[in-house]
């Protein structure tokens, strides 16, 4: 079906692939910066976690601060699920690029991102079937916030994110990428969690810098897919996102494609687009549940999407039962 997508051929029906990585920890009862530096354990869980949820694919390494550590910052974790707090050698003021990062050269050799490779190549040597080994990475405006120290309460809506730091966050994501499928990897997930409002000229510079990581990525026959989880942007930015072609598999939130009128819905073409469920599917009651998966099976028969996912990584904290039968009552949709 991968292959088949690399050719514009929509498959018959989407690949299932929600992103499992932290609930690792829990399957391994690690924390979960624990689990993010033992390959041995990660293996141990995603192969625990993909038999009975029966997902397409391994969520082999998913972290939202890989890059940051590799370019040289300091991570540190509190207690719980709480994301790290993020501390640079010299400080810098929110706006600036800080001092002494590494180069994208080095930023692959740095980090926990051997410890991403050596997952994908351990379960590129351990699975036999024709399961997906999926890897995330962050995209380039969201990794250029998060370097600037502008996307703490969403500081980027009012300062602008510079040009230098999209060009060194792009060529970060193209790096990285391209270890992860030399890897193993068969799909790579572009995550963009940060999206500010987009001219014709400022999306066409977003998609040019975003060029070079599609090609390394489909150059080893795996497929790209650019994930976009700011509804409210990506409403405000369909027009200029559906007007551009894309050399990947465009992926919002279903919530932020649901909010679209049909007719600009129907430009999307069914080889390019997939659907990415909110995480606050799985804290909904039965009822909801219900009521949302009805939604979904009339979406995914109007849009026909080649891949449903989840909008982010569902959390760690997330009871194993509840995430069983979300996923279940979702997979029937399709």
């Amino acid at each position: 079906m991968v292959k088949a997508l690399l050719q514009g051929i929509a498959p018959p029906r989407p690949l299932f692939l929600p992103i499992l990585f932290s609930a690792g920890a829990r399957v391994e009862n690690l924390s979960l910066p624990g689990l993010l530096a033992n390959p041995t354990k990660i293996c141990n869980a995603q192969r625990q976690l993909r038999g009975p949820l029966r997902t397409d694919g391994y969520s082999c390494y998913f972290d939202r601060f890989l890059e940051m550590e590799a370019l040289g910052a300091t991570l540190e974790w509190g207690v719980g699920d709480l994301p790290p707090a993020v501390r640079w050698p010299q400080g810098e003021e929110p706006g600036e690029l800080p001092d002494d990062l590494r180069s994208p050269e080095e930023a692959v050799k740095a980090g926990r991102v051997p410890v991403a490779l050596d997952v994908l190549r351990r379960l590129k040597a351990m699975v036999r079937d024709d399961s997906i080994l999926m890897a995330g990475v962050t995209g380039p405006f969201t990794l250029a916030a998060r370097i600037l120290q502008l996307e703490t309460e969403g500081a980027w809506r009012t300062q602008e994110i510079s040009e230098s730091a999209v060009e060194l966050a792009a060529s970060v994501v193209t790096r990285i990428s391209g270890a992860m499928v030399e890897a193993g990897a068969n799909l790579i997930i572009i995550r963009e969690e940060v999206l500010p409002l987009l001219s014709e000229e400022r999306c066409a510079a977003w998609a040019w810098a975003l060029e070079p990581a599609f090609n390394i990525i489909r150059f080893y026959e795996a497929l790209p897919v650019l994930q976009l989880t700011d509804e409210s942007n990506f409403a405000v930015n369909s027009t200029e996102i559906l007007q551009r072609s894309w050399n990947c598999v465009l992926c919002p939130s279903l919530d932020g494609i649901a909010s679209q009128p049909v007719d600009a819905a129907s430009q999307w073409s069914s080889a390019t687009l997939g659907l990415a469920l909110p995480l606050e599917t799985f804290q909904l009651d039965d009822a909801a549940l219900q009521v949302s998966c009805e939604s979904l099976h009339r979406m995914v028969a109007a849009l026909r999407p080649v891949i449903l996912t989840t909008a982010g990584d569902v959390p760690a904290g997330t009871d194993m039962k509840r995430m069983s039968k979300v996923l279940d009552q979702v997979s029937r949709s399709f």
